[in-house]
């Protein structure tokens, strides 16, 4: 092998652990200790982020405890897509927070960046939109009468600045070195693809005012859909998602579906270059994968929460367990409800 094919090599691999790492950020997420970012010394204390994501933070350090808002949102998020599945989005205490999952090229990578692009974008456009930050405020844009005829009014939400600060911080890693590696592209896609699950749902909210209630003048504004929606909607993505390999046509490399028959993928479907690993074993030369052993399963279930499949064949066990329930609760005025505890006892199943 020739000296310049070992260093093509060698700058290739580079490439795919840089994109392959480009989730480090949300290791904001863990930083409790911390406290609120406001100064720029803190900037360089804060571990997961690349030179280009300090510089960002030092630019514009009251956007930070967003972004650390909107690593732990797209965590929790995760969790609760994935709580039934045999990968759930665990974390560690160590960088990257999924650990070795999403540093493969799999749908589940796929999915934790397109949630975490969308889930800064949400959270800098809710502090724009709260007066929490000076560089944005409410969407001035959207103002006059609409078509329909309604006065636009309020605080529509700045999902434009959401949107650019996300591309700018998110995607910096792909972007600082023009990285045309296929997982570079995969990243930036899918990042992409989780702010259109925003864009595209923006809905109109509006209030009326008249005598009575008679809505003589309606005044409306623009809203985000609540982030549960979008991680709804990014799941459905996921489960949809395309195989793609990289190809070049003409001077660009692109992502297209590895099979010729599938249909092209839109700007808004995730995709993805290899094929997910079972997630049933435990393995330590893995870290994140944590495998099956003592999950909850659903004994009735035949989808992937049913123990047939979530324990990968191993079976499961069954025991009783005490449950502590609110009950008989009662309305008093004025104004609470007092609810009884109530304890019964219930199967649970899990994975041996």
């Amino acid at each position: 092998m020739t000296e310049e094919c070992v260093l093509r090599c060698v700058l290739m691999l580079c490439c795919v652990l840089l994109s392959a790492n480009a989730s480090n950020w949300l290791y904001l997420a863990k930083l409790s200790s911390v406290g609120s970012i406001r100064d720029e010394e803190t900037c360089e204390r804060l571990r997961g982020l690349i030179h280009r994501q300090v510089q960002i933070c030092k630019r514009s350090v009251e956007v930070m405890d967003a972004v650390r808002r909107g690593a732990q949102l797209a965590i929790d998020e995760c969790q609760f897509q994935f709580r039934n599945r045999r990968w759930n989005c665990s974390t560690l205490e160590s960088m990257p927070v999924f650990g070795k999952v999403v540093t493969q090229g799999t749908r589940e990578a796929a999915f934790v960046y397109a949630i975490s692009a969308a889930s800064v974008a949400f959270a800098v456009t809710r502090a724009c939109s709260s007066g929490e930050l000076e560089k944005c405020g409410c969407d001035h844009n959207v103002h006059g009468v609409s078509p329909e005829g309604f006065q636009w009014s309020g605080c529509s939400d700045n999902i434009a600045y959401g949107v650019a600060f996300s591309q700018s911080f998110v995607d910096v890693r792909e972007r600082s070195k023009g990285q045309s590696s296929s997982r570079a592209l995969m990243n930036l896609h899918n990042n992409e693809a989780g702010r259109k699950a925003i864009l595209a749902h923006m809905r109109v909210e509006c209030k009326c005012h008249g005598v009575s209630g008679s809505c003589e003048v309606k005044t409306c504004w623009k809203a985000m859909p609540p982030f549960r929606k979008v991680g709804n909607i990014i799941k459905e993505k996921f489960d949809g998602a395309t195989e793609v390999e990289q190809r070049k046509m003409g001077s660009a490399k692109v992502l297209v579906p590895r099979n010729s028959q599938f249909k092209p993928h839109t700007d808004e479907d995730l995709v993805y270059l290899e094929p997910s690993p079972d997630f049933c074993d435990h393995d330590p030369r893995t870290p994140g994968m944590l495998g099956t052993v003592g999950r909850q399963c659903n004994r009735t279930s035949k989808a992937i929460d049913g123990c047939e499949l979530m324990c990968c064949g191993r079976g499961f066990q069954t025991q009783q367990v005490e449950v502590v329930d609110r009950c008989s609760c009662k309305f008093h005025w004025c104004c609470y409800v007092k609810c009884k505890q109530c304890r019964k006892m219930e199967e649970m199943h899990t994975c041996r």
